[in-house]
């Protein structure tokens, strides 16, 4: 299972995350950053890792 991180403070609010992973991310109404849903389970594993990828600001690590 993955260990997420999520850096609000870094976060740019692009969006990418949710696009990539909804089940895990969604964005804040107030401000468009990233909010994490839950922890992901493990179908989502790989949608998580992409979204890291794709994050255009760093916000978001992991750990296995």
């Amino acid at each position: 299972m993955l260990e997420l991180q999520v850096d609000r403070e870094r976060c740019i609010g692009a969006g990418m995350c949710a696009l990539t992973a909804p089940a895990v991310f969604d964005q804040d109404p107030d401000d468009g950053r990233v909010l994490p849903v839950h922890s992901p389970a493990a179908q989502d594993e790989s949608a998580v890792r992409e979204a890291a990828l794709l994050c255009p600001s760093g916000a978001i690590t992991f750990r296995d």
